[in-house]
């Protein structure tokens, strides 16, 4: 028997563990009051429309990854907006369901054009003048 203490490794992470932004709440779900209002990622429309889409077939992820020829646990990542998808993999998700890429991407557009009219903020005229407008100042 030894008498020296165990061994335990202290692991200091370098950077606190990423969690999904503001924008990345689902795309129906309106904001909340201190939740910031940025405009939604592209991959997060993208990939709740996926989602969706597999839903309402009545799909697995399974059965779409596999006629799509795509990793399940990659489309999974897809679907929840953690991988930035290329084209191909996105038309090839689109195919298994039914869609063609330009379905997806005019779904996903009109979700962002949805989302983005709610909280839009207005924009400023011009009515309104001062003596700094058009003013740069650069060190």
């Amino acid at each position: 028997m030894s008498n020296q203490a165990p061994n335990h490794a202290r692991v200091i992470p370098l950077r606190p563990p990423a969690e999904r932004p503001a924008t990345a709440r689902p795309a129906g779900r309106p904001p909340t009051p201190g939740e910031s209002l940025r405009e939604p990622l592209w991959r997060d429309l993208v990939g709740d429309v996926l989602r969706r889409e597999r839903r309402s077939q009545g799909r697995t992820l399974r059965d779409v990854a596999d006629t799509a020829r795509i990793s399940m646990p990659y489309l999974s990542e897809v679907e929840r907006g953690r991988k930035e998808a290329s084209s191909e993999v996105l038309a090839a998700a689109a195919r298994a369901l039914g869609l063609s890429l330009g379905d997806l991407l005019a779904r996903a557009q009109g979700e962002l054009v949805r989302l983005t009219a709610r909280t839009s903020h207005p924009r400023r005229t011009t009515t309104t003048t001062s003596s700094l407008d058009g003013l740069c100042l650069a060190a």
